[in-house]
């Protein structure tokens, strides 16, 4: 391929990168603007990635595992997307290719349909096949977070609605996710962006911090996969949970903190000062113990 062409690319990437993640900010700010409460702490909050980090598995497999039994589509559709799912899993690299066939597989099952319908069969299937699946470990993590009064999204690239449900049901703050258009409440097959996927993440927290006045440097995130190493980079805290070989490997270069849910070993104990940061303990801890936010599950 000629070095112009792939120069095009990139920036074709990068740019869709961008405005996914710009669109997922924007939709998450929409959604806060509803909130009735304010924390305390407003210029400190975690991020959270959702798939092997907070929930075990692929929460968009689990999804589309409700709508095959829907018959949304077949168990044969259904075998391919989990097959996509795993050659991603274990490769942990972006493939331009597979990110497109995740995109079109995603695309193809919306299109057509009312946003109120998929967010009635998020609940549903959120109920049936998710709600077990959350790492309590994980779900701790966020809690602290919260009863020190910060602010908690959830980052993923899921579609935001299903991870707005998955947000509201742990009692977090919102979600930034995957932002597919709608006309008239309508999807039309098409993206806003792009899936909000490796550096689209961090653009989408970046975007998010802006908004919303918070200091980078007195946030964190969690992610288990070395394809969020760009979202856990643009913070002043990052915590590789039940990581891939290519993050754990990272997180020890870099000397991030590790926890892993996953084996039967006794996680070690949450401590608010690693994971929060001497920036949260100076004061807004004391009045963040006190708060509770409404509508917590």
């Amino acid at each position: 391929m000629p070095l112009w062409r792939r120069d095009v690319d990139s920036s074709e990437r990068e740019s869709r990168a961008i405005a996914a993640g710009e669109a997922s900010a924007e939709a998450a700010a929409a959604e806060l603007e509803a909130a009735l409460a304010v924390p305390p702490d407003l210029t400190a909050a975690a991020f959270f990635d959702v798939d092997n980090t907070m929930m075990m598995g692929a929460s968009i497999f689990h999804f589309a595992r409700g709508l095959a039994a829907r018959k949304y589509f077949t168990t044969s559709d259904l075998a391919g997307f989990a097959w996509q799912q795993l050659k991603f899993r274990i490769g942990g690299k972006e493939d331009a290719e597979g990110i497109r066939s995740s995109r079109e597989q995603a695309l193809s099952f919306v299109a057509g349909r009312s946003v109120e319908e998929l967010v009635t069969l998020g609940e549903e299937i959120y109920d049936e096949l998710m709600a077990d699946r959350i790492w309590s470990g994980t779900r701790a993590l966020a809690q602290m977070h919260l009863d020190a009064g910060q602010r908690v999204w959830l980052v993923t690239a899921t579609p935001v609605e299903l991870a707005r449900i998955i947000a509201r049901r742990l009692g977090l703050t919102g979600a930034l996710g995957t932002v597919a258009e709608s006309v008239d409440g309508v999807y039309t097959g098409r993206l806003v962006g792009d899936l909000l996927h490796g550096p689209g993440k961090a653009h989408a927290v970046r975007a998010l911090s802006a908004r919303e006045g918070l200091n980078l440097r007195r946030c964190t995130a969690y992610s288990d996969s070395v394809n969020d190493v760009p979202m856990l980079s643009v913070v002043g805290t990052a915590v590789a949970v039940n990581p891939d070989q290519g993050l754990r490997d990272v997180a020890r270069a870099r000397g991030w903190e590790i926890r892993d849910f996953r084996t039967g070993r006794k996680a070690a104990r949450i401590g608010v000062p690693s994971v929060l940061g001497a920036g949260v303990v100076a004061g807004a801890l004391a009045a963040g113990m006190a708060y509770r936010r409404r509508g917590r599950s």
